[in-house]
């Protein structure tokens, strides 16, 4: 096994997932039904691969930048930047799987499903405020619990105030 690790670089159960993963791209692929429509899927594919690294890498990595030295300057007692980031990344994540839907940009989706695409704007803006919504919650617990666990007291009973 150490052998292995050492060749490969990663742990076999890296290499398991990793053949797993290409054996179910595999197999859609097989599902596609004609040539052109491959060919498409590939094109976004790239499109796609080149527009995050180039566009969409840099401005959530300088938006991160950004959130994490507002953070460090303003040395909260519980860190709040992973509260933001998750729903964030979440909801881009939605976004960016999604996009043709919810900007309407999807021609073919009546004519292919038989559904309409209204309504993917309004379903995604309610999951990302309930994403955020639950990501500030569980930030208000987490500062109350460690408010509690240092025995500071609360804004109510302040002395300074």
């Amino acid at each position: 096994m150490s052998r292995l690790r050492a060749l490969y670089g990663a742990s076999p159960g890296h290499l398991v997932a990793l053949a797993v993963g290409g054996l179910v791209s595999a197999y859609a692929v097989t599902r596609v039904p004609d040539l052109s429509t491959l060919v498409s899927i590939a094109l976004w594919f790239g499109f796609m691969l080149i527009a995050h690294d180039l566009l969409l890498y840099p401005v959530y990595a300088a938006a991160d930048g950004v959130a994490a030295r507002v953070q460090h300057r303003a040395r909260p007692r519980v860190p709040w930047t992973n509260y933001v980031r998750v729903p964030t990344v979440l909801s881009g994540l939605l976004l960016l799987a999604w996009f043709p839907l919810v900007l309407r940009l999807s021609s073919g989706y009546g004519r292919a499903s038989g559904r309409s695409d209204d309504g993917y704007l309004g379903r995604w803006l309610a999951v990302t405020a309930v994403l955020f919504a639950v990501s500030g919650l569980l930030y208000l617990v987490r500062v109350v619990t460690t408010r509690r666990r240092s025995g500071a007291p609360g804004p109510a009973t302040d002395p300074g105030s």
